[in-house]
């Protein structure tokens, strides 16, 4: 847990200077790292931070923080030579987003719902006065994506549903708001910035007949969308797409089933530029004026945790004689591998299952190294969203697992992004337990492939992940011995009466309204407890506003008197997943603990 990782760069305008996250004191905090290598914390909260923008001169960020995992952030700017910090807003019971600077870096722009609990209106804030006055009401799930170089106008996503959402070009200066994506059905236009134009916007769009996110322009009044390559039948997600300061190069990160591949394009020339040769995960680029050339980014591979590095594609050949392209690939940030030989790791295998219906499910399938031949205790991991993906990166519990002796299989079961919409809405609404039976039929693969035995096959996630978890042990007891449960749903109906107002009605869509009570208590573990064979361990944060604690007191409660082994992890300084070091080593020590005690002991029979 002590493995250190890099993240979240963004670069200065001209590319000397570097900031970035890391969870290297025990709570993710930012840093400035300059060309002389030496990081300096710049944060300093209990809890640590969340987000972080630039101002347009480089001196300034804003930040946001809650406590507690709470999600209530608030905003902050701090000083980047410095770190010094102060308090922007003070509204304890509201949550806002992470502003953007006007051109002058005197006023900000940001979402928040301190007038109404369940709305972001979009707000400027005078730096100077304190002055706040609201720029666009609009009601529902609002999030400030880009601002247009004047300043003029601010590019706003309102979300419609996981699956949906609409973008809004909203003046600054009492012009009104355009909407920019008027449709059909549902699209999800996502990663959207401004060109160096205000009337020409880049978006990554699903709008097309694959339902694959690519890269596309919407211009013009009415506005209209156009693919860049309306030719492109790749079934590959393009993500993570940015556009440098001077608006003239564009990035983007190809997803190509769990794995990340960069690429830039000169806007002017129209012509892509050198990219690195990695073998592995290139995400959240952030890049420099063109005439710098410098891309920085993350990278991590399964063997490799998360660090920045940093490319200079326009570095002269002339200059790299013999280096190759070593001259322009440095790497930036050195995370601590906490003494552990990195020999020890072990990757995974990309393996395809099939399930009920004949779906094939991506997963990968993570064997220890030296295990013994035929079975074997293993774990299914299951990630959470529902609309996330497993990838493979460097990831430190699971490898901590696999050095005791576990196999894992990280299935990335129906629901799961990446692979397209008609894939990514297979389990939406009645289609609910679809999914769950993915998860029983990796299960099948594992067992019936002589990898493991149902006494000794656990299952575990966070999240979406814990109410899979539950799902799993209540619709195919016979399939598990063991269960950790992060942070999960298990009464639908109290989730949706106990989640924050702001997020109630953008889960409908997956997991059905709640005036369909009598489906939502059918898919409900809580309803099915006295089903449960395995035994389970119950995880979960005091302050969780997503899924609240009371999710996990109730499965406790139904479970308590039933003689199945039941066990609870109940953090009073967490949220919705477990953030702190110290928590971390007291979670994942007690997990191995657990899967020890229920799965190893069938293994030893």
């Amino acid at each position: 847990m002590q493995i250190g990782a890099a993240t979240n760069p963004v670069l200065t305008r001209d590319g000397e200077t570097l900031f970035f996250t890391t969870t290297m004191s025990g709570t993710r905090q930012l840093y400035r790292l300059t060309k002389e290598g030496w990081p300096y914390q710049l944060t300093f909260f209990p809890d640590g931070m969340r987000d972080f923008n630039l101002s347009r001169d480089g001196r300034t960020m804003a930040v946001t923080a809650a406590p507690g995992g709470n999600e209530r952030y608030q905003i902050y700017l701090l000083d980047v030579g410095s770190g010094l910090t102060r308090e922007i807003t003070r509204e304890t019971d509201a949550r806002f987003g992470v502003p953007a600077f006007s051109p002058d870096d005197r006023r900000i722009y940001f979402t928040g719902n301190a007038d109404s609990v369940a709305d972001f209106y979009v707000y400027e804030q005078d730096l100077d006065t304190g002055q706040r006055t609201i720029v666009d009401r609009r009601a529902g799930w609002n999030n400030l994506v880009d601002i247009s170089e004047d300043g003029g106008w601010l590019l706003v996503s309102h979300t419609n549903s996981g699956g949906d959402n609409d973008l809004y070009a909203v003046s600054t200066t009492g012009g009104g708001t355009r909407h920019l994506t008027p449709h059909q059905g549902e699209v999800l236009y996502s990663a959207a910035l401004f060109s160096k134009d205000p009337g020409l916007i880049y978006v990554l769009a699903d709008d097309n007949p694959d339902g694959i996110p690519r890269l596309a322009t919407v211009s013009g009044e009415p506005p209209r969308l156009a693919y860049l390559s309306p030719e492109d039948r790749s079934p590959w997600e393009i993500e993570s797409l940015v556009i440098s300061p001077d608006y003239k190069i564009l990035a983007w990160v190809v997803n190509e089933e769990g794995w990340g591949k960069l690429h830039l394009w000169d806007i002017e020339q129209r012509r892509p530029l050198p990219v690195p040769d990695l073998d592995g995960i290139i995400a959240a680029p952030s890049l420099c004026d063109s005439k710098r050339g410098r891309i920085a980014f993350v990278y991590n591979s399964p063997l490799e945790t998360a660090d920045i590095w940093t490319w200079d594609w326009a570095v002269p050949s002339r200059w790299l004689r013999d280096q190759g392209d070593r001259g322009r690939l440095r790497k930036r940030t050195f995370s601590t591998y906490a003494g552990i030989d990195p020999a020890w790791f072990t990757p995974p295998e990309l393996i395809h299952y099939e399930s009920f219906d004949g779906t094939r499910i991506p997963a990968f399938l993570y064997l220890p190294v030296g295990s013994r031949q035929g079975p074997r205790p293993f774990i299914i991991d299951v990630h959470g969203g529902p609309e996330l993906q497993f990838r493979p990166y460097f990831n430190r519990h699971f490898q901590y697992l696999l050095l005791n002796g576990y196999g894992i299989l990280a299935p990335n079961v129906r629901g799961s992004t990446g692979y397209g919409r008609s894939f990514m809405e297979a389990d939406n609404y009645k289609k609910r337990l679809d999914s769950v039976k993915d998860l029983a039929w990796g299960a099948k693969y594992l067992i019936q492939g002589g990898l493991t035995t149902p006494q000794q096959l656990g299952v575990k996630g966070a999240s979406y992940g814990g109410y899979m978890t539950l799902a799993a042990l209540t619709e195919f007891p016979e399939l598990f011995g063991a269960g950790v449960d992060e942070v999960g749903i298990a009464n639908f109906e109290t989730f949706y009466a106990k989640t924050a107002a702001y997020r109630r009605d953008l889960r409908a869509s997956e997991y059905g309204p709640t005036e369909d009570v009598e489906f939502l208590r059918s898919i409900s573990p809580i309803h099915k407890v006295d089903r449960i064979r395995g035994a389970l361990l119950v995880v979960h944060g005091e302050n969780d506003p997503r899924v609240p604690v009371g999710e996990a007191r109730q499965i406790l409660r139904a479970l308590t008197g039933r003689g199945v082994p039941v066990d609870s992890l109940i953090f009073p300084d967490e949220g919705h997943g477990v953030s702190k070091l110290a928590n971390r080593l007291v979670l994942y020590r007690r997990m191995v603990e657990f899967f020890d005690r229920h799965l190893k002991k069938a293994a030893d029979r």
